[in-house]
């Protein structure tokens, strides 16, 4: 599950491993108007609104960044890193759950 680490200067966001804990973060994304104070009410509206707009783009690249690291398993549905999913012959799974059943594999990490 990607989890928001953002502050009001920059975004960033990061997803940990459900089976062994392993955190990966986002490269953070400076928010355009950091720094920058809202000379009017209007501004602040305005800078809220460029501020979501930017934040959601930043989320969408965190997503698909950590899906190159990270697999939903189809067994257990648990987000797991590479380290812990396995290619197996009939279908891809955690390690725990391959392991449950019986199934043989290599783990992704270290294809």
């Amino acid at each position: 599950m990607l989890v928001d680490c953002s502050t009001e200067d920059k975004f960033q966001f990061s997803i940990t491993c459900e089976a062994c804990g392993k955190v990966w973060k986002s490269p953070a994304i400076v928010f355009s108007k950091a720094r920058i104070p809202p000379a009017t009410e209007g501004k602040k509206i305005v800078y809220a609104t460029i501020y979501g707009r930017e934040k959601k783009n930043a989320q969408m690249k965190a997503l698909k960044a950590g899906e190159k690291s990270f697999s939903r398993c189809p067994i257990c549905h648990r987000w797991v890193c590479d380290d812990c999913f396995m290619v197996c012959e009939d279908l891809d799974m955690c390690g725990q759950c391959a392991e449950k059943l019986n199934e043989k594999g290599s783990i992704v990490g270290k294809i």
